[in-house]
């Protein structure tokens, strides 16, 4: 039995292709595009060989030439995904604008692809898509003065603000589609509870109060709230550099 270690490192993309052979009908854009189109309606437990197959009219033996199993082909998908995300090359903008792009870039993808979340860290990234996502967030952070580990962390920072937000929003949305409601009927239907308990919490309760329309405005709330925590990580990397010694 190999090592568990080889499920991390045993990817898709480093394997060599393969050759010519007989190809199937279906290339692997048109399997892949299937796949995503499963993901994005039932997520992966949605997602197996012998229902892509059926889906493409084709069984699962088309599906089997591009790929060995089921990870693989989340592995194809995922990078699929990533090229939705867009970097702005080094001189077309400054590196604020440019990290806003690519954060705000990805918490889109997230929200539209809610299953990708659950499979990041799982294996590395080393499709195209997301590779050209690395070589230009380096060329930024790089071009903005940032290096080695340092740079790392800042993207880190950058990615963990958009994956934790569109975590959040995407649980809620998962909880509330199944139930009939709006987000926004949902808050309103725990009103009750929360002027029963108001008197309990009055610091809490008074800032409900203060809020307002805006309480029950979710999507809206969620949009500034990553706006605001992405400005605020930018101030204070955009201050870091300022002040770091130049000579260390």
């Amino acid at each position: 039995m190999p090592p568990k270690s080889d499920h991390f490192t045993n990817s898709v993309w480093t394997r060599p292709p393969r050759g010519r052979g007989e190809q199937p009908t279906l290339s692997r854009e048109q399997i892949v595009r299937a796949a995503i189109e499963l993901l994005d309606a039932e997520g992966p437990t949605g997602l197996s060989m012998r229902r892509l197959g059926t889906r493409l009219g084709a069984g699962a033996t088309s599906v089997y030439w591009y790929v060995a199993n089921k990870d693989e082909l989340l592995e194809l998908a995922v990078d699929e995904v990533m090229g939705e995300v867009y970097v702005p090359e080094v001189g077309d903008t400054g590196w604020r604008i440019g990290a806003s792009v690519l954060a705000a870039g990805f918490r889109t993808m997230l929200l539209r692809h809610p299953w990708v979340i659950g499979l990041l860290g799982v294996r590395p990234n080393l499709g195209p898509n997301a590779l050209r996502i690395g070589e230009r967030t380096v060329a930024l952070l790089a071009a903005a003065g940032f290096s080695g580990m340092e740079l790392a962390h800042v993207s880190s920072l950058l990615m963990s603000h958009a994956i934790g937000s569109a975590t959040m929003v995407s649980a809620v949305r998962n909880s509330t589609s199944g139930s009939g409601q709006s987000f926004d009927e949902a808050v309103r239907a725990l009103e009750p509870h929360l002027e029963r308990v108001g008197a309990d919490h009055p610091n809490y309760d008074r800032w409900r109060r203060d809020l307002g329309a805006d309480a029950t405005d979710l999507e809206r709330s969620w949009d500034e709230g990553f706006t605001f925590g992405l400005e605020r990580l930018l101030d204070g990397l955009e201050m870091w550099l300022a002040r770091r010694d130049p000579n260390s």
